[in-house]
């Protein structure tokens, strides 16, 4: 891989409107992530994924693109954001832009030339049907919301209209093109564009929204990724050193067929990562994942899920753990601070490019008690502004209160960085010293063998070797011993305790160890 970067890159992801409002209007911005750039190496992190800064009506907060060629004026000017990848550069850290491929706001200009019902050089760039009477039941339409005589497919929301990358198996002709046709490889050529524009400014790369939608009636992906593997020879002649992140979730598809230096592992009802940390029986039940206060869940269930993807796609690229997303409820909702810390050192300790939530590394919480914003619904309480200290808007704004983007929290015991930088103990210190650990030592990085050592049905420790290390983790709330000979083997890290016998190795309850084979 000519990415060589990616090896040893720890990500943090910046929702920016959240992160750090730099001229006191309430929203975060350009600026504010400038400032913060410090902060964010000194946490160990050397890589940051943007979320979108496009312009936008904000109907799904930035995934609903005006204009992918420009910056949203809440978050600051096109100058702004040069000043920002300057900035991250020099302190040799990489950027990443949030690419939004498969649908754009229906307040774009293509659109609004493609809705008319006038022949336009857009005609073709969205998936209109021939007549709004045409209107088949296994597409998500919009009907009879334009002057154009047909409805048009949406990716989710009805204010994304999704483009027109063709359809693989071709069931209406009337309407449907080909992913083969000239009209459908005229968008990706449009796509192809709007990446050359940001490449050429040179940011580091795209984590791509949505990787797997784009071509329609394609449902083993075969077509999607002939798209992404033209998008990815374009980079590796003229940009060999930007990345490409999916989220998709397939490391087979994504990476190995669709060429994807890496895949994003999301929490999808029953997978590993769902394992790990978030299965429940129902919504409302208690925490049934390997990481549950309790301990109830299976390790060999991710296991399954999890190794054969690994050992698919490990020459080809890594598979991405992450503490948490802009999507999905914040770890706090699901296990206790203890809890979230040994996700952490689990996490830090396994192979493929780990990223970082803002806000995660202090613990920030879950808000289940929001009105919905810019389209966040259930995933608004996870996009709260970042607390930084006990300052005016918790160091987030100057702005009045009314003013903010979203409420702060200020539920008893709400977390703070001020409140944890060199504090021992901490979910911060903690998460830093693991990055350290990672990055000091190639063994533990992205590209190191994984090995499993000692993993049972339902049963405690989980134990796995990166090279000469051997990490032990035990979410359980019972001691646990196992037959292990640690002879010439040094402890080097350890959260909560454990004991080293003759032949065997005892892990404390809720506690992780690692050992280094000094022989």
């Amino acid at each position: 891989m000519s990415t060589s970067w990616l090896k040893n890159s720890v990500f943090y992801e910046i929702y920016p409107q959240s992160f750090c409002d730099s001229n006191s209007d309430g929203i975060g911005d350009l600026r504010g992530i400038v400032t913060k750039l410090d902060y964010i190496k000194n946490l160990g992190c050397n890589a940051i994924w943007i979320n979108p800064i496009y312009d936008s009506p904000f109907m799904d907060a930035g995934y609903d693109v005006r204009d992918y060629k420009k910056i949203a004026p809440r978050y600051g000017t096109m100058e702004d954001f040069e000043h920002l990848l300057e900035q991250a550069h020099k302190r040799d850290m990489k950027i990443l832009l949030d690419l939004v491929p498969g649908h754009t706001s229906d307040t774009h200009e293509w659109f609004q030339s493609a809705k008319t019902g006038f022949p336009t050089p857009h005609d073709d760039r969205y998936i209109f049907t021939k007549c709004v009477w045409d209107a088949p039941a296994e597409y998500r339409m919009m009907c009879g919301v334009c002057e154009r005589d047909g409805n048009y497919l949406v990716n989710y929301f009805s204010s994304q209209p999704a483009l027109n990358y063709g359809f693989y198996e071709v069931t209406h002709p009337e309407w449907q093109f080909s992913s083969d046709s000239p009209e459908a490889w005229a968008t990706v050529d449009a796509l192809k564009d709007i990446m050359r524009f940001w490449l050429n400014k040179g940011i580091d790369g795209f984590r791509v929204d949505m990787a797997d939608s784009l071509v329609k009636n394609d449902d083993d992906k075969v077509a999607t990724a002939k798209i992404w593997r033209n998008i990815r020879e374009m980079m590796d002649s003229d940009y060999p050193d930007a990345v490409l992140v999916s989220e998709w979730s397939n490391p087979l598809r994504a990476i190995v067929n669709a060429g994807f230096h890496a895949d994003f592992y999301l929490d999808h009802q029953g997978n590993g990562y769902n394992e790990l940390f978030r299965k429940r029986a129902t919504p409302d039940s208690d925490n049934l994942s390997v990481f549950a206060d309790g301990a109830h869940g299976d390790i060999t269930a991710f296991l399954a899920d999890y190794v054969p993807a690994y050992l698919c796609s490990k020459d080809h690229g890594y598979i991405s753990f992450i503490t948490n997303n802009h999507d999905m409820p914040r770890a706090p909702f699901y296990m206790s601070e203890w809890m979230v810390q040994l996700s952490h050192a689990f996490i830090m300790t396994m192979p493929g490019v780990p990223f970082v939530y803002y806000g995660d590394e202090i613990g920030m919480r879950y808000r289940t008690d929001l009105i919905s914003k810019e389209g966040g619904f259930s995933r608004t309480g996870s996009r709260t502004p970042m607390q930084w200290n006990h300052e005016k808007n918790l160091g987030f704004s100057d702005a009045d209160e009314e003013m903010l983007y979203l409420p702060l929290d200020y539920s008893e015991g709400y977390p703070t960085v001020e409140d944890q930088i060199g504090v021992g103990g901490s979910i911060y210190e903690n998460l830093k010293s693991l990055i350290a650990l990672r990055k000091a030592n190639p063994e533990l990085m992205n590209e190191s063998d994984f090995e499993i050592v000692y993993a049972r049905e339902k049963e405690y420790p989980f134990v796995y070797k990166r090279g000469s290390f051997t990490a032990f983790i035990n979410p359980s709330d019972e001691d646990k011993t196992i037959e292990f000979d640690a002879d010439g083997m040094k402890e080097y890290y350890f959260l909560g305790g454990y004991e080293i016998g003759d032949d065997s190795v005892t892990i404390r309850s809720r506690s992780f160890l690692l050992l280094r084979n000094e022989g």
